[in-house]
């Protein structure tokens, strides 16, 4: 009689890679000037500029990741921007 075949271990889990949390900035386009920290008791996210002084705040919810208020700034940044550049035509 033959041995019983032991079942296979699953493969192990890939780790996810960690995020950034500091960008560089859209205004003074210093690197890693832009820190993000989430208020998650006020359920407030802000972004800032430690060169330049710049800042952004946003709401934020319990799945917000840094890279969400970063992105968030650069849209609103490109949204006021195209405003103003339809506003001079």
């Amino acid at each position: 009689m033959g041995k019983r075949k032991s079942a296979a271990k699953p493969p192990p889990k890939k780790r996810m890679d960690k995020l950034d949390t500091v960008f560089s900035c859209p205004f003074c386009n210093h690197g890693s000037s832009v820190e993000c920290r989430i208020d998650m008791k006020n359920l407030i996210g802000e972004a800032s500029c430690r060169i330049c002084q710049e800042n952004f705040s946003t709401t934020v919810n319990a799945l917000t990741e840094p890279i969400d208020i970063y992105s968030e700034w650069i849209d609103e940044c490109e949204r006021v921007n195209t405003v103003e550049g339809d506003d001079d035509a």
